[in-house]
């Protein structure tokens, strides 16, 4: 795609490659999407609940808060019931990471420079060395260290940068080097600047966020503008989209983000238009309905829903499967690019709900079909 299309090419920075439990995290691995619970993590069941709603929406790691000894108690029980990586979220306790390394916490999210005196950081090295743990360093402007503020007067660039490079140091000192970095902040510009001069400096993996982004909204709006800045420049191995909204929603934006940049792509990307006086049909309810059917679909495909003939048929060239608004209550549905029937307004939702499962299979089909071959020529 990139040699016939240069202007969609993303050069990445090249990072080290660390294992989140069995995800591999930086180097040629394609970029994760995380988010984090906000149940109480002493809730097993209602914790449990929540991550299997990520996991459905396609989050790759979810991390929970582990403030407390009710909480790391709980963990072992979430650690079993869940199908990805947990990140235990840690701040100031080091007994809570030492406890959440044995629970079975595929990440430690700390910072080692609050943990406390050297020896205690090197306990928690220990436990994170003898349970497989990597570790998170999680710098955020919103709570910088005192010497640095009054260093630099304020949360800056060179601030987090500094913070950040402090805290790697920490753990190299201890041999250990199996951990990520996150430089977040809430204001755009600072958090870019942030990580744009800390991945000129350091060859680890970077976790990508614009903390305490917003509402679902707004937040999609800012975490966008910044994510996708980074992301377009190459930088970033993991991300979570900070929402005050639902986790899964989190999930469900940050692979948005990743398919319009073309760098990762998860179930069905509706291609749409706002609609206009010439729609043949609703199509802001219709796509509404179709978004909320095809969450389930997990095939990377594509599907255009435009209201008129002024650019749908180009669109669904472009598009796996098509459907342009039509006079008299009917529509022309294009497969593969192609023109290939009419559907009517009742039960047209229904109609192309079927049609994108079958796509789903086929593809699906035709993938382990080659995978299958590729297989038996290798044994050859």
């Amino acid at each position: 795609m990139s040699a016939l299309r240069p202007w969609r090419h993303i050069e990445r920075r090249k990072s080290r490659q660390i294992m989140v439990g069995k995800v591999p995290v930086g180097g040629d691995a394609p970029i994760t999407v995380q988010t984090m619970t906000n149940t109480l993590t002493s809730d097993a069941k209602a914790t449990i609940d929540q991550i299997r709603r990520c996991e459905e929406a396609g989050a790759d790691i979810i991390r929970v808060s582990c403030p407390d000894v009710e909480s790391t108690a709980a963990l072992k029980e979430i650690v079993r019931a869940a199908t990805v990586p947990i990140v235990a979220d840690i701040h100031f306790h080091y007994k809570r990471a030492l406890e959440a390394a044995d629970a079975g916490a595929a990440c430690l999210r700390i910072n080692p420079g609050n943990i406390g005196s050297s020896e205690r950081v090197a306990e928690v090295v220990r436990a994170a060395k003898a349970n497989g743990c990597a570790i998170r360093i999680g710098v955020n402007a919103g709570s910088l260290e005192k010497d640095l503020l009054e260093k630099y007067g304020e949360p800056c660039p060179e601030a987090l940068v500094e913070s950040a490079l402090d805290h790697i140091r920490i753990l190299e000192d201890h041999d250990f080097r199996e951990y990520k970095v996150a430089v977040k902040a809430s204001d755009v510009f600072l958090a870019v600047a942030a990580y744009t001069e800390l991945a000129a400096q350091v060859d680890c993996p970077l976790h990508l966020g614009i903390t305490e982004a917003g509402g679902l909204i707004g937040g999609t709006v800012k975490s966008s503008v910044g994510l996708g800045m980074l992301l377009w420049s190459g930088i970033g191995d993991t991300l979570r989209v900070s929402l005050s909204a639902e986790p899964e929603e989190e999930v469900r934006v940050g692979y948005e983000l990743l398919k319009t940049l073309g760098v990762r792509s998860r179930g069905v990307r509706v291609v749409s238009c706002p609609s206009c006086a010439r729609q043949g049909f609703d199509v802001i309810r219709t796509v509404e309905k179709l978004e909320e059917r095809l969450q389930h679909i997990r095939t990377p495909m594509s599907l255009s829903v435009l209201g008129c003939v002024v650019n749908g048929p180009g669109e669904a060239r472009e598009t796996d499967i098509g459907v342009t608004g039509g006079g008299n209550g009917k529509h022309m549905v294009y497969l593969s690019g192609v023109t290939d029937h009419h559907v009517a307004d009742e039960g047209m939702v229904d109609h192309i709900v079927r049609l994108v499962e079958a796509k789903a299979a086929e593809i699906e089909a035709a993938a382990a079909a080659a995978e299958s071959d590729s297989a038996l020529a290798a044994a050859e």
